[in-house]
């Protein structure tokens, strides 16, 4: 797939939600396709993705590939289910109009051109299907098709489920993505890793005594999903992460009373669950199934079932005609997009802040999940920049706190080429002098080797040694460091079929 730019959206091509995005895709060769294919939720069809195009840090086999639509889902007439729209970087930049390689810098600007969003009044297409849990048929695990990612999962999880909750104090709202399980007719858990902000909203409602209302929208644009999973200080407490989607595409997220509950959905979502988080209610992950495990999270392991977690108490599904359940699979390519994307615009910006113009660009790489490694492409000019490349490194894991590793390569390594880097590591590296090591900080607590078990000179689960990998020569032997200098030839004329035109 190539990497050419692509043009600002027309108004005809334009992406205001999901469909329209898919609308897009289906004009490009190789990047979605559907199967009416007969298949199951439960463990199936997130095997099947993951051989076709999860890739990522899915054991393998697994590849990149299109993005899926199953037409026919196991026990639910008239449901579909997409994966892995965002499981491709090229694909995620034709949605955003942008070159993959620009990612970083095109989510920084939308960061700096946020434009929040907006309230509607009147029908809104996530509402024209309304389903109350008053009813007496109502039951989540038969309305809609959450699937069970492996075999010894907790139960079924949405996945790409964007929560939208407000603070009770202050009345500003939050979206963030968690791992939602379903417990029950009408009850869902929510897992917040720490220092989440509705977490934060949570636990003021909590100490009320209150229930806080939510909603929980899936089915989006991408340009909403991706923008959401920015975290602090790129957006700090009280920021509408829904203001950078509107940066993106020039025009604010529109938002609609929800029906059951105090809150606002996303106006063009395909499906939203409306509900309460119960205040001092809490259960056991694993409670329906008693597997000791929840789901595949971003580092590939399938971690423990968490012992009490929060309950959202649903109030009402609302949905468009012929609604799409979107999801993914967990530890795959789409959460590098999902999770990397704004990672590296975060970093990319902090840099150029504080060094102009050294910092040529930034890779949340795939192995860590777009979150524990980040690839930073340095452009030295003096002998005083190989400082610059250290201090750059610092920034990047001051500003993203998840960051456990930092490689620095300079510009003629191809950061997004894992063989480049690696390369680079062997030529330009030796471990005693290129090596800092920052121990006892802040990291994950998703990576299982960040635990007292595994070091015991960690205090607390979450906290990690970082680590910087200076890859860069050094300048006074730069020279000695020049890359064998091939001709520039159009390879075009002499093999059309592996490089065709644009």
């Amino acid at each position: 797939m190539d990497s050419t730019f692509n043009p600002p959206a027309s108004e005809t091509d334009a992406i205001t939600d999901l469909r329209s995005a898919i609308a897009r895709l289906e004009k490009r060769s190789g990047h979605i396709r559907s199967t009416n294919h007969p298949v199951d939720p439960h463990a199936e069809l997130a095997g099947v993705y993951k051989r076709i195009g999860a890739g990522g840090t899915v054991m393998r086999p697994t590849r990149k590939g299109p993005a899926m639509i199953f037409e026919t889902v196991k026990g639910y007439p008239g449901s579909r289910v997409l994966v892995g729209l965002m499981a491709d970087r090229q694909r995620v930049a034709h949605m955003l109009d942008c070159k993959a390689e620009d990612l970083a810098q095109h989510m920084g600007r939308a960061v700096e051109k946020a434009i929040p969003p907006v309230e509607i009044t009147g029908d809104a297409p996530c509402q024209e299907v309304v389903h109350l849990a008053s009813d007496p048929g109502f039951d989540l695990r038969r309305l809609l098709p959450a699937p069970t990612n492996t075999e010894q999962d907790a139960g079924p999880y949405f996945c790409l489920g964007l929560l939208l909750g407000s603070d009770p104090d202050e009345g500003h709202s939050d979206v963030t993505i968690h791992r939602l399980c379903v417990q029950g007719r009408d009850e869902l858990s929510v897992f917040f890793a720490p220092g989440r902000h509705i977490d934060a909203f949570r636990e003021k409602a909590e100490a009320r005594g209150e229930a806080l209302p939510v909603t929980i929208n899936m089915g989006l644009d991408p340009a909403i999903l991706i923008g959401a999973c920015f975290e602090a200080p790129t957006t700090p407490f009280g920021f509408d992460e829904l203001a950078v989607a509107g940066g993106l595409r020039g025009r604010p997220v529109e938002l609609v009373r929800a029906k059951a509950v105090d809150q606002r959905s996303i106006a063009r979502a395909e499906i939203v669950i409306e509900g309460e988080i119960l205040p001092n209610v809490r259960v056991r992950e694993d409670q329906n199934t008693n597997t000791g495990h929840a789901m595949p999270e971003f580092p590939g392991y399938d971690g423990p079932a968490n012992p009490s977690l929060p309950v959202i108490k649903v109030k009402a599904v609302t949905m468009r005609h012929g609604a799409i359940l979107q999801t993914l699979v967990g530890p795959g390519e789409e959460h590098t997009s999902l999770a990397g994307i704004p990672t590296e615009a975060s970093i990319y910006n902090a840099c150029e802040r504080a060094l102009p113009g050294f910092v040529k660009n930034v890779y949340a790489h795939t192995a860590g999940g777009g979150k524990l490694l980040a690839v930073l492409q340095v452009h030295q000019r003096s002998a005083g920049d190989q400082g610059k490349a250290r201090q750059a490194a610092i920034i990047a894991l001051g500003v993203y706190r998840e960051v456990k590793n930092v490689i620095i390569v300079d510009e003629d390594v191809d950061l997004f080429d894992s063989d480049d880097v690696l390369w680079a590591m062997q030529t330009r590296y030796q471990g005693d002098i290129d090596t800092i090591f920052l121990p006892g900080v802040t990291g994950h607590v998703l990576d299982p080797s960040q635990s007292p078990d595994y070091n015991a000179s960690i205090p607390g689960k979450g906290i990690t040694c970082k680590t910087i990998f200076d890859c860069t020569y050094p300048w006074k032997m730069k020279k000695h460091f020049e890359r064998a200098p091939f001709r520039d030839v159009d390879p075009t004329p002499f093999a059309p079929d592996l490089f065709p035109k644009a």
